[in-house]
């Protein structure tokens, strides 16, 4: 095995910044650096956006006394709990490794985060499918009165919300590791 260093572990060192006449002084741009990635801003974002509206919708359902009539509401409850669960432990990775400036460029780490939002995401869209094709049955047969179907509008609104913010996510880990 080689003995190198890799930016996985290793702190990444700034570029430094050639100096132009008359331009302004900014680090060249890393093209590696996709926003969006894990251990950027843009994946910090990502992954805030997933986890508020996932714990909104869970917390709409949970809140609501008859979720447990229909099992996809149920579904819904686990599967935001679950993508809720996965998008606050990776916002806080994402964290740690900007404020200790570490790279997670390593190809493990991407073929987890990869894996875990291709599950996530597949399991919150299903379970706001079915969560979704229960309220508008509910509401054709005109029990409305009885059920709290703005509750379960508003919790199925926010899955697939939050489904919507995990796709680039994945998209973008998937390309990275396509091209690694």
């Amino acid at each position: 095995m080689m003995n190198v260093s890799r930016p996985a572990i290793h702190p990444v060192d700034a570029l430094p910044v050639a100096q132009t006449a008359g331009a302004i002084d900014r680090p060249p741009v890393r093209m590696k650096d996709v926003q969006g990635m894990p251990g950027t801003t843009g994946g910090l974002i990502l992954r805030l956006s997933q986890f508020v509206p996932a714990l909104i919708s869970f917390s709409v359902m949970v809140t609501t006394s008859d979720y447990r009539s229909a099992t996809a509401f149920c579904c819904l409850v686990l599967a935001v709990s679950l993508q809720s669960l996965w998008s606050l432990s990776l916002f806080l990775i994402d964290a740690y490794a900007l404020l200790v400036r570490r790279s997670l460029r390593n190809h493990s780490i991407v073929q987890c985060f990869t894996i875990g939002d291709g599950i996530t995401s597949t399991l919150t869209f299903a379970a706001a499918s079915a969560s979704a094709g229960i309220t508008v049955l509910i509401n054709d047969l005109g029990k409305c009165n009885v059920n709290h179907c703005t509750r379960f509008e508003t919790a199925t609104a926010m899955a697939f919300i939050s489904w919507f913010a995990v796709s680039p996510s994945f998209i973008i880990n998937f390309w990275t590791l396509a091209t690694h």
